[in-house]
């Protein structure tokens, strides 16, 4: 593929941005880790990454401010200033819905854009990410790194991509460190890394929680800058995220990691399909302390049990007429619509008798409300509230809202135990619950 032109994109505050735009289909925006990179030799120094994401989808990928072939006086890498720079990529690209994918530093910007914007990013991948500045300081190599920052450009350089990253290919390690000072000025890499370990960079708490978007988070355990809990945590926290741990990944392979999670197909990217709205009885269901387990059982024995278990709900859905949310069912966890609350009781009940077959258990929900119904994907306040009467509810339980509760009283063949108003994180006015009982 012939390398793309390069475009330019203002920002609100008057900065002059970098960017690069090729490929067809969903559109997929990289955000970038700054300030490491320059729009024009990522094409060339990891063509595996970037002209396979060409091959795949509508890639963009930018210089942030101070960075590349964008703005270089502009050196303010504070995430709010970072926060600007992607939006004015998106409204320069012209871009309906798109994906995020974000890594190191840029996964605090990609988080937080997908939070504050759910109506536009269909998906939402963080690879080898922190959104606290203490898990920089989990590993030993951080100390190394800022020992070397104030020495010699050419050597901290030559340190960094061999050693402190660990490229074991010597030609392509002097290559990499030749970019890597091609990317930003000495000064600019020091006021970067001055802004993005102040705790202002840092995600605030709570924001992970309110990400609607099917979320992967991928962490390769040879990190030698951010530990196995970084990532743990941030899959932890966002709703129905999946979690990805690779012993040495390589970044070449992300291209289709993406494309198995998105789908090739993805999205139509210029334009939505019309959102319906209506009324709906949602069901939501995800594994009790599945971060745990991955620890107790393993990466390989979880993913293998919750890949059973997702089957085995998929199919408890059908049979009790619900439609599955496509771009919630993944991972340790299920979303699914369903026209009455007797339906959605009924289903619960299987998907818990799969989970206690498979050694799991699950936390489960269900409220009714109007929701927004768009391609493969439900949004609207009644979805927030199923899911936090989820995580209200024990190992093995079916919490519902009051108002499931009178639409199923006398049908659904159950009784229901009154757990009293709960307050919800998030939702503003106490909820009543109630437990399903068998007659």
């Amino acid at each position: 593929m012939e390398a793309p032109q390069i475009r330019f994109a203002r920002t609100s505050d008057g900065v002059n941005l970098a960017y690069a735009s090729i490929g067809e289909g969903s559109c997929v925006i990289m955000v970038p880790s700054a300030p490491q990179s320059h729009a024009e030799r990522q094409w060339h120094i990891m063509p595996g990454l970037y002209q396979g994401m060409a091959e795949r989808f509508h890639t963009v990928w930018y210089d942030s401010r101070g960075t590349g072939l964008s703005e270089r006086k502009a050196t303010d890498f504070s995430r709010g200033a970072m926060v600007r720079d992607l939006d004015a990529i998106v409204e320069r690209v012209g871009e309906a819905r798109f994906a995020l994918l974000g890594w190191y530093d840029a996964v605090p910007i990609a988080a937080t854009y997908a939070a504050a914007h759910p109506e536009r990013v269909t998906h939402l991948v963080l690879v080898d990410g922190r959104v606290k500045t203490t898990d920089y300081f989990e590993a030993a190599t951080i100390d190394a790194e800022r020992a070397l920052r104030d020495l010699d450009w050419t050597l901290y350089t030559e340190t960094l991509a061999r050693v402190l990253i660990g490229l074991d290919d010597a030609d392509y390690a002097a290559r990499f460190a030749e970019h890597l000072r091609a990317c930003v000025e000495p000064e600019a890499l020091r006021k970067a890394f001055a802004d993005q370990t102040k705790a202002e960079f840092d995600v605030p708490d709570g924001l992970l929680e309110t990400i609607t978007a099917p979320t992967l988070v991928v962490h390769n355990r040879k990190n030698n800058f951010l530990p196995i809990q970084s990532g743990q945590r941030i899959a932890a926290a966002i709703p129905d995220a999946r979690l990805l741990i690779f012993d040495d990944m390589k970044y070449e392979s992300l291209p289709t990691i993406i494309a198995d999670f998105i789908g090739v197909e993805g999205l139509p990217s210029k334009a939505p399909p019309p959102a319906l709205a209506g009324t709906a009885v949602i069901l939501f269901a995800d594994i009790v302390e599945s971060t745990a387990l991955t620890e107790r059982l393993g990466d390989d024995a979880f993913r293998e049990r919750a890949r059973q278990l997702d089957e085995a709900m998929r199919a408890a859905i059908r049979s009790n007429g619900g439609t599955a949310v496509e771009g919630k069912t993944l991972g340790d966890g299920v979303l699914a619509v369903f026209t009455s609350a007797k339906q959605a009781i009924g289903c619960a009940r299987a998907c818990h008798d799969a989970a206690g077959a498979s050694g799991l258990a699950l936390h489960a929900g269900i409220h009714a409300g109007d929701v927004i119904r768009e391609a493969d994907n439900v949004y609207g306040g009644a979805v927030n509230i199923a899911a936090r009467v989820a995580a209200a509810s024990a190992a093995g339980e079916t919490l519902v809202s009051g108002t499931v509760r009178e639409l199923a009283r006398t049908s659904a063949g159950v009784v229901f135990e009154d757990r009293g108003e709960q307050l919800l994180k998030g939702i503003d006015d106490p909820v009543r619950v109630w437990a399903v009982r068998q007659a």
